[in-house]
């Protein structure tokens, strides 16, 4: 795997069924009022009636000094389960999230499979891919504290 490319895997559990994480995760539109990395979500294209071939363009803040863009699409939906998507633009890749119960909750996994295409980020990424890596398991923690925050979970300890 080259420096500019990631597989990065996170975890969340909550103490709660899959129902009200599934209706947040499947409302990205609303995702800039809870979850601070969000910095805008724009529909660009409508799916079918499950949601396969929405597209949306996101703007992310980071912990880093920078943002990035790209669109995704979603190509695959099972309900209450699995939802993926295809990025493009300032990176390329698979973006997956997979619901599970898990004893009386639901473990939620997000797996990120992409390319950097910034140039700058593509550049640097040997020596930044560490901070890289850091900077989205940072964002992905305020996702988690953020969504237990918006369903009246307490925080994680």
């Amino acid at each position: 795997m080259s420096a500019s490319q990631f597989n990065l895997v996170t975890d969340w559990r909550f103490p709660a069924p899959v129902e009200p994480i599934w209706a947040e995760l499947m409302a990205p539109e609303q995702w800039p009022d809870w979850w601070r990395a969000v910095k805008r979500v724009t529909p660009t294209r409508e799916g079918d009636a499950q949601g396969i071939g929405a597209e949306r363009r996101f703007t992310w803040r980071t912990a880093l000094p920078y943002e990035l863009s790209f669109t995704m699409r979603a190509v695959r939906i099972e309900p209450m389960h699995l939802i993926e998507g295809i990025a493009r633009g300032e990176i390329d890749g698979v973006g997956r999230w997979t619901l599970s119960p898990e004893g009386e909750g639901t473990l939620v996994r997000y797996t990120w499979e992409i390319a950097l295409t910034k140039p700058w980020m593509r550049l640097l990424s040997p020596v930044l891919r560490p901070a890289f890596a850091w900077n989205h398991h940072v964002v992905m923690g305020w996702g988690e504290a953020d969504l237990r925050q918006r369903l009246g979970i307490a925080p994680a300890t």
